[in-house]
Formats: structure tokens, C-alpha cells, sequence
């Protein structure tokens, strides 16, 4: 029978889990046994007890998940564990499959030891943005929870209410808040302040998003540098080089001393974050007004972002926040293992591993096979 392995997130302050008790069934069904770290899911909010009820087999040290185990599901896998993630590749063996998060674009070193290990690895924020993919689509699910926790922590840091109020003292007139970026996180973002009460204003490279927005009960700025070359053929959001950013920076300028919040999507697979947001512009808002910046991890979209840190410059709180989901790991456990499930299900069927490359998805997401590294983001 085939042996699904869940250990324990190692990353600092990685509170999610790959698997939670609900998704097991359907690797019952297939054919699979599940075996989970004991501890694995507390820190969000899934105890063992609930694993055993479903059937899942509670182990208790690492080692013996990654020996026992044919496929190992990971939120942060090696590459997107930089602190302790090594210290796996020397527990993996010859033919194992591992599927997770793997920030390949920026660990290529440790994808290549992982290789060398005969490791056959999937790296899930490859995947392809396709219709058939959305079920898989951890980066979406991800952002959904990154976009909506960006509003609370502009709502929790204004010196001021997000709704619109007529009380006898007087009316509180509604907070401004300008969203760069309509992707997923965006979207999320316009979304969630709508509901809190804030008028919204959101802007986008991408003609093709203003519907969107406008659809959320935004208004959505025109620039007159929106261009339907914004993203490549998976779906991602391309580089538009420095001089598009110049000109973009100088438009914006106005927008962003007229906002209350400006909450920043803006990344780039592969590459640093484009700043959007330079110091003279942070120096022309008002003063108690709040940039979150969700790019900080990839550098930020404010030139004054600190990765991990919110201070204040110029009377306007910057908060550069990493790994938001992290905050929220009950429902983002919930998403990512409902994805990393249905992900599976593509080759795991009637207690065996069928691998077909010829799957879209599953050559999209492939990184390692045969002692090699097989992606074509290397090439």
C-alpha cells in the first residue's frame, strides 16, 4: 500500500499543516495510508486524536516519515525552508516523491542536492494557471488569506474607522484605501475593505482586471499604462523593466497622498518585487496613514519596507509582513491540504503511483527526476 508521510513544519513560525483530518478519506479511497507526525497539526488547531479518527497512522519522530513513507506532503519544503529544510534531503531516499512549497527560483543549489538524492519533487507554486489547476492552486489560496488579513492589520494600525458614521456627534467620513495589484491577494484586499465600510480604489497593469474590480464596489484608476503583455504564458505577472516602474511610480504619486491605506501586491516570480512606492511618495501622505506591504518578502513594493517589521517614517506606518498565511493556519491548513489533495489525486490511483508527464500539470510542477533537474525555469 502506499504511504502518504505529513511531518511537522520546521520553518520559524510556520504554524500550517500539509494534510488535515477532513482530506484523508479521499487518500483512503485511492488506495493510500496516511502517516502523520505526531503534533503535526496542533499549531493549527487539528490534534492527533482527529487524525486517528479518520484513520490516519500517528508516528512519532521525523525519521521515520521520510523512511516510511513513498510521498511526503510539505507546506515548506527544502528550498522554502532555508533554516532547517537541509536537514531533510539527508532523511530522503532514492525514488520518494515530495510535493510542497520550494521557492525553486531561489534555492536552485538545494533542488540539485535534492536530485542527487533521487528525489522525484513537485514544487506546487509552479503550477500552471489554468482552469483545470484552480483546485490545486496553492499560491491562490494562499493569497486569498494574505489579502484579507492585509486589511485587518491597515485597520488595526489607522488612526482612524473604515465605515462611513452619522452619530450624534457628527459624521465620520470613510477611510480611503487604494489596493495596487487585482490578482488574488488584491481582489481579496478590495473585498474585505468594502466590507468594513472603506472606499475603494484599486489599480492594475492589466486592462482585463478593471471588471473586476468594478465588480467588488471599487473604482479603478486608470493610468493610461495598463497592456495586456503584463503576464506570461503560465499566467504570471511579468517584469515590465525600470522605465515602465519610473513612469508607473509618477502616476501613482497622486493616488497614494490622497489614500488613508494603500495596500501593495505587486510580485514578480523569480525576481525582486518592483518598488511602486518610493520614500518622496511615502513623505507625501498624510500623517497617521498605513502601507501594507504584501511583497516584503520578495523586497517589498515600498522602497522603506523592513521584511518583518512594521515601523513608522514620515508619520506613515509601513508594515512589511511575511508569511501571512501562517496567521490565519486553521483555514489556510484548510485550503492548502484541500489543494496538495486534489494535486495527488492525479497520480495516485488504485493503491498505485502512476506519474504521467504528458499531464500539463504535473510536468509544469516537476523539479527533480532520474537523479536530475528537470525544470525549464533553469534552462
Amino acid at each position: 500500500m502506499i504511504k502518504i508521510g505529513v511531518p511537522k513544519e520546521t520553518y520559524p513560525g510556520e504554524t500550517r499543516v500539509a494534510l488535515i483530518p477532513a482530506n484523508i478519506s479521499q487518500f483512503q479511497k485511492a488506495g493510500a495510508e496516511v502517516l502523520i507526525e505526531s503534533g503535526a497539526g496542533e499549531r493549527a488547531g487539528y490534534l492527533d486524536s482527529e487524525y486517528l479518527s479518520k484513520g490516519a497512522q500517528i508516528v512519532k519522530s521525523r525519521e521515520e516519515i521520510f523512511s516510511n513513507a513513498d510521498v511526503i506532503l510539505q507546506v515548506r519544503a527544502v528550498g522554502a525552508n532555508p533554516f532547517e529544510g537541509s536537514k531533510d534531503i539527508a532523511l530522503m531516499r532514492e525514488g520518494q516523491i515530495l510535493i510542497g512549497f520550494m521557492e525553486p527560483f531561489f534555492a536552485k543549489e538545494i533542488v540539485e542536492k535534492v536530485a542527487q538524492k533521487g528525489v522525484i519533487s513537485f514544487a506546487l507554486e509552479l503550477l500552471p494557471r489554468t482552469s483545470r489547476a484552480q483546485t490545486m492552486d496553492v499560491l491562490s489560496s494562499m493569497a486569498t488569506i494574505s489579502g484579507y488579513k492585509a486589511v485587518l492589520m491597515a485597520a488595526n494600525y489607522l488612526p482612524k474607522m473604515f465605515p462611513m458614521l452619522t452619530t450624534a456627534a457628527g459624521t465620520i467620513l470613510p477611510a480611503q484605501v487604494f489596493v495596487i495589484g487585482a490578482g488574488v491577494a488584491g481582489l481579496q484586499a478590495i473585498a474585505t475593505a468594502k466590507r468594513l465600510g472603506a472606499v475603494v480604489r484599486a489599480y492594475d497593469i492589466r486592462p482585463a482586471t478593471k471588471q473586476e474590480v468594478e465588480s467588488l464596489g471599487a473604482k479603478f484608476v486608470e493610468l493610461g499604462l495598463e497592456t495586456q503583455e503584463a503576464e506570461d504564458k503560465r499566467g504570471y505577472a511579468k517584469d515590465m523593466g525600470d522605465e515602465f516602474y519610473k513612469k508607473q511610480r509618477e502616476m501613482l504619486t497622486k493616488v497614494i497622498a490622497e489614500s488613508d491605506v494603500v495596500i501593495s501586491t505587486a510580485v514578480v516570480p523569480g525576481k525582486k518585487a518592483p518598488v511602486l512606492i518610493t520614500e518622496e511618495m511615502v513623505k507625501g501622505m498624510k500623517p497617521g496613514s498605513v502601507i501594507v506591504d504584501l511583497a516584503a518578502e520578495r523586497g517589498g513594493n515600498c522602497e522603506l519596507t523592513e521584511a518583518g517589521k512594521t515601523i513608522q517614517k514620515y508619520g506613515v506606518t509601513i508594515i512589511g509582513p511575511v508569511n501571512v498565511p501562517a496567521s490565519v493556519p486553521f483555514h489556510a491548513s484548510q485550503m492548502y491540504s484541500k489543494n496538495i489533495t486534489n494535486f495527488c489525486m492525479l497520480f495516485i490511483k488504485n493503491g498505485k503511483i502512476e506519474l504521467n508527464l504528458q499531464d500539463d500539470i504535473l510536468s509544469s510542477t516537476l523539479l527533480t527526476k532520474d537523479g536530475k533537474v528537470v525544470n525549464s525555469i533553469f534552462d
